[in-house]
């Protein structure tokens, strides 16, 4: 996928969990980013050089195993810097193994912290490429999304037709929705969601389809009316 003129998009299925990692480049610069990668390292950093990019930077949507396994990885063939948000600090050091061990999972080679942490309206770039962060709590206490050029990172929190569960340690379908409906819905109609799981959306077709946005947007409107 390209976004813009230099801008390249790929996404990778990976793991058990069938998570999307996605890979995104400037073709000029030949610098790139790697969001969430969840698994298979291996495979991500031969997507990368496909592209045509080295990944300068790992952006994690947030903490979860599935999202992190291949960090470790990615980070240390890449000498790359990884950014997450400090409310899943505590999930990445203490979750990954009980995790692992769940899921029947290696769990001897668990993320690293990271290099810096992410705020509201942060901007990640590498050389010809930029990411603006959107916190979007709910899924986790650090869910954050990424946007650029028209295109939003959603991870976990909004899917096609769907959200995010909120019934882990940390969750919160409150949160969640607000965070959905005060800080995605009002992205431009047009704009491509790239989710963590499953397929791509826009905004647009989850305004007029998503139940649970419908039913959110009911409860506003019953809220407004008094």
């Amino acid at each position: 996928m390209e976004v813009a003129n230099e801008i390249m998009v790929r996404g990778i299925v990976v793991g058990v969990f069938q998570e999307n990692c996605w890979v995104i480049g400037n073709r000029r610069t030949g610098e790139g980013i790697c969001i969430d990668p969840g698994d298979q390292p291996e495979e991500i950093l031969a997507l990368a050089r496909d592209l045509g990019v080295n990944i300068k930077l790992i952006a994690n949507t947030h903490a979860h195993i599935d999202h992190v396994l291949g960090v470790r990885g990615v980070h240390s063939a890449t000498g790359s810097k990884f950014y997450l948000h400090d409310q899943d600090l505590d999930l990445l050091r203490h979750g990954f193994a009980s995790s692992a061990q769940r899921f029947g999972l290696d769990p001897s080679q668990p993320p690293p912290d990271p290099d810096a942490f992410l705020e509201d309206g942060d901007i990640l770039e590498v050389a010809g490429l930029q990411l603006r962060v959107i916190t979007t709590p709910g899924h986790t206490p650090g869910s954050v999304s990424f946007y650029t050029d028209g295109l939003l990172f959603s991870g976990d929190t909004l899917f096609r037709a769907s959200i995010g569960r909120t019934d882990m340690p940390g969750g919160s379908f409150e949160q969640e929705m607000e965070s959905i409906w005060n800080k995605l819905l009002v992205l431009p109609d047009e704009t491509v969601v790239l989710p963590g799981h499953m397929d791509e959306t826009q905004i647009a077709f989850e305004k007029k389809h998503n139940p649970f946005v419908l039913e959110w947007m009911f409860r506003k409107k019953v809220e407004a009316e008094g």
